[in-house]
Parts: structure tokens; sequence; C-alpha cells
């Protein structure tokens, strides 16, 4: 009996050291990031850099988005708990199933919001505004009323 244990143990460590081996470090410095267009579920505006992992695969990743000065994201809701830090400017965000200003919290540098799995959010920047978006994919976003889902106007 101890000589399957032994071995068993033995393709379990083999078999994690193999799945840590996948995973491999990377660093980016601030210049280094590649701002693009954000995504089209997006409103028209922000720019978008993945740090790490592919938000469209299942799997956790992090990207930046950057939004310019009086940007919204009208309410919406996504599949997975979202952790949101901000990185520069004031991220304004509230609950609830329709953008109101008056009911939003602001968040300035170093700020950070957890939002569980389907809560319905939404987010107004003041001034230029970066966040670092923390999820597991595939990323998916639900807009509260189907006619803010800038993906109907294209």
């Amino acid at each position: 009996m101890r000589p399957i244990v032994l071995a068993s143990a033995l393709l379990l460590l083999n078999g994690a050291t193999a799945l840590a081996q996948e995973h491999t470090a990377h660093a980016i410095g601030p210049g280094a990031l590649q701002w693009g267009p954000a995504p089209a579920f997006l409103p028209k505006g922000a720019q978008a850099a993945v740090l790490a992992g592919d938000p469209g695969k299942s799997g956790p990743f992090t990207v930046r988005l950057k939004m310019p000065s009086g940007y919204k994201i009208p309410a919406h809701q996504h599949p997975t708990d979202e952790a949101v830090t901000v990185i520069s400017g004031a991220f304004n965000f509230g609950m609830g199933d329709k953008l109101d200003e008056s009911k939003a919290q602001k968040l300035e540098p170093g700020g950070f919001v957890d939002l569980p799995a389907n809560m319905n959010h939404f987010a107004v920047a003041s001034g230029e505004t970066v966040v670092q978006v923390n999820s597991m994919g595939p990323f998916e976003i639900k807009y509260v009323n189907p006619a803010d889902d800038p993906r109907r106007t294209q």
C-alpha cells in the first residue's frame, strides 16, 4: 500500500509542477502598456490595456481602462466578480438599475471596490481616470437597459 501512496504522491507532484510551469512571471512598466481602443461592449472613448490573462478566455485576467473625463458606463452587470482599483483620477461608481450620479461613491487613487457577480452597477470618470480590473474570463457585460449597449448602435 505504501508504494502506491508514494507513487500517487509523486504523480500529483509532477502534475502540479507542470501546471506551475505554465504560468510564468512577467512585469510591465507603465510606459510599456499597450493601449488600444476599449472593446465594443463599452461606450466609445475609453482605452484598454491587457496586463495579464485573456479576458475572452476562461481564467483570471487583469486589464486597465483609461477613461476621459465625464466618461459614463451605464448600469450593467457581469456573471463574475469584478475587483476594481483606481490608479489615477476619480472613479465614481454606484449600485442600481440606472446611472444616477447622485448615488455614486467617489474613489480616488488607491481606492478599491469589489463588485459581486450579477450586481447592477454603473460608473462615471471625473477627470481622466485609469482603473485596473481583475476578474475571471470569459468577460461578459449585460446592460440593464439593452438600449445602452453600444454594440446595438454599430
